[in-house]
């Protein structure tokens, strides 16, 4: 669930009013529930489900509905089997957009998905329709205000970081999915805290579009992060600020 948007990866989040919290909740709970099945309930050694409940406390979600997440995750609570899925389609444009997915309903999830897109005169493609479009990596926001440049390079690229680029007021550092967890590591040890750390899906090559159409894309994006199931939304389009501004 990422936490930020840049030029190349929108990830978008909403969650000011109760039912939209109430929808957050669900997602970070279905995320702390996939993160301690693949890695046990332990944050100490299982630094996914780590994050995970980070991310769950800085929104003020209750600890008991934490703790219950990560015992269901790792079976010590019955409850429906989530899986991961990711979904591939096509906006307005032919821009091209992947959904991550956390599920207990796979039919459900689909044809639910599938009907934003059909409203938004898209269409749902097949496994790697426009998978080819994106490299999956690891990508790290940093604020500027919490470490140096010279610093946080030396930090991140000794422990096998691909890129670190200043951004605005951050700076974005993109790692192989391989290097994330040692990379997260060597950051912690440096008390360099992000302000987001996801595996995302990153356009080979953004492509621009007319305000018109972006905001048709920026409309279809939003949909698709509202449904309950999806944790995550990318898509390759360049979208400013004006083009969020939709209708």
């Amino acid at each position: 669930m990422a936490g930020h948007s840049h030029s190349a990866n929108i990830a978008v989040r909403k969650g000011k009013q109760d039912a939209a919290r109430a929808k957050l909740f669900s997602k970070l709970s279905r995320y702390i529930i996939i993160a301690a099945r693949a890695g046990g309930g332990d944050p100490v050694m299982n630094l996914k489900l780590r994050y995970a409940i980070d991310k769950a406390r800085a929104v003020s979600m209750p600890r008991d509905n934490i703790e219950r997440a990560i015992k269901r995750g790792t079976g010590e609570l019955e409850g429906a089997a989530m899986e991961e899925l990711v979904y591939e389609g096509f906006g307005p444009g032919n821009s091209a957009i992947i959904i991550d997915v956390m599920t207990d309903n796979r039919a459900r999830s689909s044809g639910e998905v599938r009907k934003i897109f059909d409203r938004a005169g898209g269409n749902m493609g097949g496994p790697g329709s426009v998978g080819y479009l994106f490299d999956r990596k690891g990508v790290f926001v940093i604020p500027k205000s919490a470490t140096t440049e010279e610093a946080l390079m030396n930090v991140v690229l000794e422990a096998g970081a691909e890129d670190m680029q200043p951004e605005g007021d951050k700076f974005v550092v993109t790692t192989d999915v391989t290097a994330f967890n040692a990379v997260q590591a060597a950051l912690e040890a440096g008390e360099i805290k992000p302000e987001s750390a996801e595996i995302e899906q990153v356009p080979k090559a953004a492509v621009d579009v007319d305000v018109e159409t972006g905001k048709k894309i920026a409309k279809l994006l939003d949909a698709l992060d509202e449904h309950e199931d999806v944790s995550t939304v990318f898509c390759n389009a360049n979208l400013t600020p004006e083009m969020w501004e939709y209708e």
